[in-house]
């Protein structure tokens, strides 16, 4: 009986490491793709990784700005572009964590864990660095009570990253324990 509930025990928690890997993934989708990128997406400004828009007095319009005025704006174009490397290497990493997740269940493989663990920590490192990068570059504008839903969705999605990578690093030792020929004790 007890090797019954280990059993379930594995696998529900196999199930909510998965769910939370497709969580992540479709609050990364949302925020770069679905909100392109924008942290923040008002009337009178916006603000993300491929927009730079900023209400003009004078014209009564967002104007949009591009790399020479960026420049002049104190945006460096060194810094954006890594910016926009962190959080869209996260997306791509990420994409890549449920099939060795997948795979090291079925086969009881830790070699493919690990590299799952190993997407994960890039994956975090990224998206909290370019996350950071950007930030640092455009506070100045941004006001935390600006920030819309595609940065809370990058925040969720970082705070699911940490939280996988803390799972994934305690797991394999529970994964050892479980046994796929075992048949329910008489």
């Amino acid at each position: 009986m007890t090797v019954l509930k280990s059993k379930r025990r594995s696998q529900l928690l196999f199930l909510v490491t998965m769910t939370l890997t497709i969580t992540t993934i479709c609050l990364l989708f949302f925020a770069l793709l679905w909100k392109a990128g924008n942290l923040v997406d008002l009337p009178n400004l916006r603000v993300g990784f491929y927009n730079f828009c900023l209400w003009h007095e004078g014209t009564g319009a967002l104007q949009c700005y591009q790399f020479p005025e960026l420049e002049a704006l104190g945006v460096p174009r060194v810094g954006l572009a890594l910016a926009r490397l962190g959080v869209y290497g996260a997306l791509v990493l990420t994409l890549f964590v449920p099939l060795p997740l997948l795979l090291a269940w079925c086969n009881n493989n830790e070699g493919e864990w690990q590299l799952a663990v190993g997407f994960l920590a890039t994956s975090s490192v990224l998206l909290a660095s370019g996350l950071g990068l950007f930030l640092t570059y455009t506070w100045k504008w941004l006001q935390l009570s600006l920030l819309g839903p595609g940065s809370l969705a990058l925040g969720a999605a970082q705070t699911l990253l940490i939280l996988l990578l803390v799972a994934t690093a305690v797991f394999p030792q529970r994964a050892k324990d479980r046994s796929w020929g075992a048949t329910s004790s008489v």
